[in-house]
């Protein structure tokens, strides 16, 4: 199915924001195309691919001076110059644009491709792309309305795919359950790619017993388990035999080449019940099977080192990681930095945040944060405020974790007045959307509320947990006692001398899994496979 497109306003313009499909022409045309295929994506370009390189497009968007200008301005100026744009670089444009989470600007190139119909037939792989990037970008409220407007001969499992993929990634269990039953009738569950996805959206959702039925209805139905199914089944065992089981039913299957995920999930359950022999057996089958030019198994095995309290194999892995690529991004600091802490070598952990501001592009406030946590927590709060000026100072931009640290040192000394101050800061940082602060600061906060009868600053933090919408979950209401219950132990159970850094380290760990493990980064197996 080939499609031609009409002509339509920018997504900026009109609230509808997308190609209308009522307006579209499109023909048949007996094509056969492969969704894998790297020059396509999905689609067919009879165009001769051009001299010009689509990196000389790439930069210049994503170095351009104004973004609130769009990448459309910067398709036209290069056209204006008399270069004209095939599909083909525009496709490989956009896959870069993703691959570094510019979502917005890829968006925008495929708007611009729309609105050029007369040149650019856009199949159902493209749709789903589309599909994809509105959620991100826009939501999927957006996402759903796109998905309304495409003609029912459009919507094949790509399609179907992208939108199951967008409510697992906001845990909208209940729409993708409905949403799977569909592609079940239809006939575009017959692989293993819907059920991976349902399958990390069980794992997101701390729901493990339904991963295990998803399995089974797999075998059931004689789909077959891949690499990304057996990696998150794996994930899914909450005891090593279980997890050794599945890992040996695992290596049965000819067609399946256990992957440094593999290891890496393996090591990190032997980490949490304490088998640290059998986690370094599985770090060296994690470094014996890094391949190419792939930064993240380095990531994983500097933060699983550290977990372990092996300073030794910390350092060893990141001067292999330096020795190969000679630019390190922020993650790799950030996972180094967190492992030093980890091991207690805060004087190497000082270092090597010396050496990142020599060399950063941008401030991270993720990294600082690791150093001002530990400030809070062994030094002093006024050291830790003079690290915050020199955070700001460096270019950074403290976030709500930031925020949330320096209320737990303030909380520590019982100034309730600047602990009060910091939660606010902490819900009007820039990018706080979907920041919750813990329970057990909330708590201490709370009890040293009551210690010095201040009632007035425990409605004002009541007050700031209903804006941010804690108070509908369980842990935050049955504080204030608005639930019948009290908080349990393991919601509590964080030790006092935790603070919001590790928020960032979750947060690191989850942007590493965005690329290639786990539970949040195996969504992204659809996002590849167009």
């Amino acid at each position: 199915m080939l499609l031609q497109f009409t002509t339509t306003p920018p997504l900026h313009q009109q609230l509808s924001g997308f190609p209308s499909f009522t307006q579209l022409n499109y023909r048949k045309r007996s094509i056969s195309c492969s969704i894998s295929q790297i020059h396509s994506y999905g689609t067919m370009d009879y165009e001769r691919r051009p001299p010009v390189k689509w990196n000389a497009v790439y930069r210049r968007i994503s170095l351009m001076g104004n973004p609130e200008m769009g990448a459309g301005s910067v398709l036209n100026q290069w056209e204006n110059e008399g270069k004209r744009l095939t599909k083909w670089e525009l496709c490989r444009v956009v896959k870069e644009l993703r691959k570094f989470k510019r979502f917005k600007m890829a968006f925008e190139v495929y708007e611009w491709m729309s609105n050029r119909g007369e040149r650019f037939r856009l199949s159902s792989s493209d749709a789903a792309i589309q599909l994809d990037l509105i959620a991100k970008v826009y939501g999927v409220s957006s996402a759903e309305d796109y998905f309304l407007r495409l003609p029912d001969t459009l919507k094949d499992n790509r399609v179907y795919g992208a939108l199951l993929n967008a409510y697992a990634r906001v845990k909208m269990r209940d729409k993708a359950e409905l949403l799977i039953e569909k592609m079940r009738n239809k006939g575009y569950a017959t692989a293993s790619l819907p059920f991976n996805v349902m399958m990390t959206l069980y794992m997101n959702l701390k729901e493990l017993d339904k991963v295990q039925s998803v399995v089974s209805e797999m075998m059931n139905k004689n789909i077959q388990l891949d690499i990304y199914s057996y990696n998150i089944w794996l994930s899914s065992c909450e005891s090593t035999e279980r997890m050794e089981q599945v890992f040996e039913q695992m290596k049965l299957e000819r067609t399946i080449n256990p992957n440094w995920t593999t290891f890496s999930t393996m090591a990190t359950m032997y980490i949490k019940l304490g088998q640290f022999e059998k986690a370094e057996d599985c770090l060296k089958k994690v470094e014996s099977r890094v391949t190419g030019r792939d930064r993240m198994p380095y990531h994983y095995l500097i933060s699983l080192y550290g977990s372990i309290g092996n300073k030794e194999e910390v350092y060893r892995v990141w001067n292999i990681y330096k020795s190969k690529f000679p630019n390190i991004p922020n993650l790799g600091y950030h996972a180094l930095i967190c492992s030093l802490v980890k091991v207690g070598d805060f004087e190497g952990a000082e270092k090597i945040y010396e050496e990142w501001l020599s060399i950063k592009s941008s401030y991270d406030p993720r990294i600082g944060n690791l150093l001002l946590g530990w400030y809070v927590k062994e030094a002093s709060l006024e050291k830790a405020e003079g690290f915050l000026d020199h955070m700001i100072e460096a270019g950074g931009k403290p976030n709500s974790n930031t925020w949330e640290i320096l209320a737990d040192g303030n909380i520590g000394e019982k100034k309730i007045s600047d602990a009060l101050s910091c939660f606010q800061k902490a819900v009007l940082a820039e990018g706080s959307n979907g920041w919750k602060p813990r329970p057990v600061n909330v708590s201490a906060f709370l009890d040293l509320c009551d210690e010095e009868a201040d009632t007035a600053s425990k409605e004002a933090l009541m007050g700031l947990l209903r804006q941010v919408g804690c108070l509908e979950d369980e842990p935050y209401a049955s504080l204030f006692g608005l639930h019948n219950g009290s908080v349990t132990s393991n919601e509590l159970s964080m030790k006092k001398d935790t603070t919001g850094a590790d928020n960032d380290i979750a947060e690191n760990e989850d942007q590493d899994k965005d690329e290639d493990d786990g539970a949040e980064m195996l969504l992204n197996q659809f996002q590849s496979s167009f």
